[in-house]
């Protein structure tokens, strides 16, 4: 299991919204901090590396799960230290 240090819920809403939130998200957090993505849009399982490897941030990684009868994911990303 992945710890993170700040989550973000973004539930509901499909891609690029999940992106654009992250984006404005990982803004507040310190270099190093990791930020947690919940979706439920598959879409994030190929855009959220994506616009890690455009931005220079780490995927740390993605975790799959479900919870009422519903797929979510988790998307880990590390603040860029620069």
């Amino acid at each position: 299991m992945i710890q993170s240090d700040v989550k973000l819920d973004t539930l509901g809403y499909f891609c690029p919204m999940p992106i654009i939130m992250t984006s404005k998200k990982i803004k507040e957090l310190s270099p190093g901090q990791v930020l947690e993505v919940l979706s439920d849009d598959e879409g994030i399982k190929k855009d959220m590396p994506a616009w890690c490897q455009t931005t220079g941030h780490e995927m740390v990684g993605l975790e799959e799960e479900m919870a009422d009868s519903r797929r979510i994911y988790k998307a880990f990303v590390r603040k860029a230290k620069r």
